[in-house]
């Protein structure tokens, strides 16, 4: 069974019940995890309070050594934390080593501006010099979901231990086993007894009290925007610093001087990476109508090539939804589609098979002549569905793409840097790729518009929502 760790120690929760953690492809239990208490996490967030003054008062350089260290241990177990997080995940074991790696960059990355938090002087009047000093928060509370749990709890524990805070992490609740072991490594590493925690158990238990308990300063939670309003309300009565990263809904503008080809594979690999199963996918594809049947046929192409399978066969290029309600959900948007008059151009079904019967498998999608009214464009799409939309110019498309809630990610596929240059400014997103696929870098922050969330991860801007800034004047 895996274990929680508190204090620097593996222990089990306090009431001894335990959760059992299954394989989205065959409904195989993997692993127990224990059912967190009450009592355990706030035995965590006392820990984290009580590690604080000595892992704050540890000079940055060094902090960086240590998250240096935690990333070199666990690149030697990349290969096992890559099958666990397949396991209890379900995607593709490719696709679980391409976020281990993900993992370790961040933490190199932060570890690597370890030399560079720093705060600022300035001359003020009569005799006067002031000091900026950038101050760590205190015992931080990192939420972190189920799709791309390792990478996204990095983008949380990393800036989070380098600018001098404790953590608790509340993992998913359906995979929590790679988060685990990877936190394990990470206090191996030398981080101080109770510097990094993490409690499994309920959401309505665990992560609840991380919001509410006064000694937590700040939270870090990804997820959907309906949870991350709840967390921003809960959040607001203690004035509690948050970073959100919430739902999004990529709009993908194609225009006809695009190079097809490359397109035609960024918006494959943009929609049906992690089958579907990402904040930051591609969600609404919209074609210059000149070039649009062409894309199409390069398109389904594609899509009929993925091969569907259990995430650890060799050959798996999909693996299933994490869960029946996942797959519940996307039925029930696609269906609605259908209803409204959209032509299901590929999928839109389960596919058929033995190897299939036990998992949440879900063909990729692809829809045409989409009322825009439709729930798969007004809704975010966590799965492998992808409404196809036509346009008659850049104009036409950027009013479309601007037009949901969200304003997560967004691309625009043309040869013409004026075209690029007007959807870079005008596209209201926190994130535009041109001509590229949708990779993120640690180097550049990353933060939603709109409904898409609040504040940055990423880049060396996330320190700053991880440190309290103080003004200090000094006379002489």
């Amino acid at each position: 069974m895996a274990r929680m760790l508190i204090a620097g120690q593996s222990v089990d929760s306090e009431s001894g019940r335990t959760d059992e953690i299954r394989n989205p492809a065959t409904g195989e239990v993997v692993d127990t995890v224990p059912k967190g208490t009450l009592g355990d996490v706030r035995r965590a967030i006392e820990a984290a309070d009580a590690a604080f003054p000595s892992w704050s008062g540890t000079p940055s350089s060094r902090r960086g050594d240590i998250l240096y260290e935690g990333a070199a241990l666990i690149l030697k177990e990349k290969d096992n934390l890559a099958r666990l997080l397949t396991c209890e995940q379900g995607k593709p074991l490719r696709e679980a080593g391409l976020e281990i790696e993900r993992l370790i960059h961040t933490l190199r990355h932060y570890a690597g501006l370890g030399k560079e938090v720093r705060g600022g002087h300035v001359l003020l009047d009569q005799g006067r010099y002031g000091l900026i000093l950038k101050l760590p928060i205190g015992v931080c509370g990192a939420i972190v979901p189920w799709n791309f749990p390792v990478a996204l709890m990095g983008n949380k524990i990393a800036p989070a231990l380098l600018a001098g805070n404790t953590v608790v992490v509340k993992p998913a609740g359906t995979t929590p086993l790679a988060d685990i072991r990877c936190i394990e490594l990470l206090n191996q590493a030398g981080l101080p007894p109770g510097a990094l925690n993490i409690v499994t158990g309920p959401g309505s238990v665990v992560g609840q009290e991380i919001l509410e308990n006064s000694k937590v300063r700040k939270i870090g939670f990804t997820g959907a925007t309906d949870t991350g309003r709840r967390v921003m309300e809960a959040a607001s009565r203690e004035i509690k610093r948050v970073t959100l990263e919430l739902g999004g809904s990529d709009p993908m503008i194609v225009c006809d001087d695009a190079d097809l080809d490359k397109a035609a594979s960024a918006a494959s690999a943009g929609r049906f990476f992690n089958c579907g199963q990402a904040c930051l996918a591609i969600k609404r594809l919209y074609l210059f109508e000149s070039i649009a049947d062409e894309f199409i046929d390069k398109l389904v192409g594609k899509a009929r090539k993925l091969v569907l399978g259990n995430g650890l066969e060799r050959g798996t290029m999909v693996g299933p939804l994490h869960s029946a309600a996942q797959r519940q959900e996307i039925e029930e948007q696609v269906e609605d589609a259908v209803k409204r008059g959209a032509t299901v151009l590929f999928g839109a079904k389960r596919p058929v098979g033995a190897a299939y019967e036990k998992g949440f498998f879900y063909l990729p999608t692809l829809l045409t002549d989409v009322d825009e009214s439709s729930r798969v464009v007004q809704e975010e799409v966590f799965g492998p569905a992808l409404p196809i939309i036509r346009v008659k110019d850049l104009d036409e498309g950027i009013a479309k793409a601007n037009s949901s809630i969200f304003g997560l990610g967004s691309s625009i596929w043309t040869r013409d840097l004026r075209s690029a240059m007007i959807a870079g400014e005008r596209i209201q997103s926190g994130y535009t790729w041109i001509n590229s696929h949708q990779i993120i870098y640690d180097e550049l922050p990353f933060g939603g518009f709109k409904q898409s969330g609040v504040g940055k991860e990423h880049g060396i801007e996330a320190l700053d929502h991880y440190t309290e800034t103080k003004s200090v004047v000094i006379a002489v």
